[in-house]
């Protein structure tokens, strides 16, 4: 078996990225891994335009990972007022477990470092969602107690199966010399 491979997405790769990140958030098949949002989202979890604005968009990239030519990972990091931003990060659920996110993220903080010069990452997460932010956290994210609403009614975002939903930001310093 193959290595992991990355490289930047392109408009090509929008019906591959929404279906992978849809397989690992909603419906049925994203229990098959442990990154599934069935049970407090229902509805879209990406759509075609939104990833067309993110991949026209300065300081901006959506990166794949592939393995054998297949796309197993994505994430999407950007440039936010003088912070990288991590975000629409998805796994293969049959990948799952397997180091592959580990590896994305990696790569994510590397870009961001390296490429752009900026000295810390952060991202949003359900605060609901605690084993997932237990693995940020293993990661080197910590919580900054900083809470953000949930866009109720803004279906983009998901339809809510529950009215306690909000965002906490979580933020890893990142070391360009890595």
């Amino acid at each position: 078996m193959t290595d992991l491979t990355f490289r930047a997405a392109t408009a090509d790769d929008i019906p591959a990225l929404i279906e992978l990140v849809t397989s690992a958030y909603r419906g049925d098949a994203s229990r098959v891994g442990w990154t599934t949002e069935a049970d407090i989202l229902d509805g879209e979890r990406i759509d075609a335009e939104s990833i067309l604005v993110q991949l026209q968009r300065p300081r901006s990239v959506i990166l794949v990972a592939e393995r054998d030519g297949r796309m197993q990972a994505c994430c999407h990091i950007a440039d936010e007022d003088g912070h990288g931003y991590f975000g629409m990060f998805a796994v293969s659920p049959a990948a799952q477990g397997g180091g592959i996110g580990k590896r994305v993220m990696q790569e994510a903080e590397r870009h961001v470092a390296k490429q752009w010069q900026l000295p810390a990452m952060q991202m949003t997460v359900i605060d609901c969602r605690d084993e997932l932010i237990a693995f940020y956290e293993r990661r080197g994210y910590a919580r900054t107690g900083i809470k953000k609403p949930f866009p109720y009614g803004d279906e983009r975002f998901g339809i809510p199966r529950r009215d306690d939903l909000r965002f906490e930001v979580l933020e890893k310093p990142l070391d360009a010399r890595a």
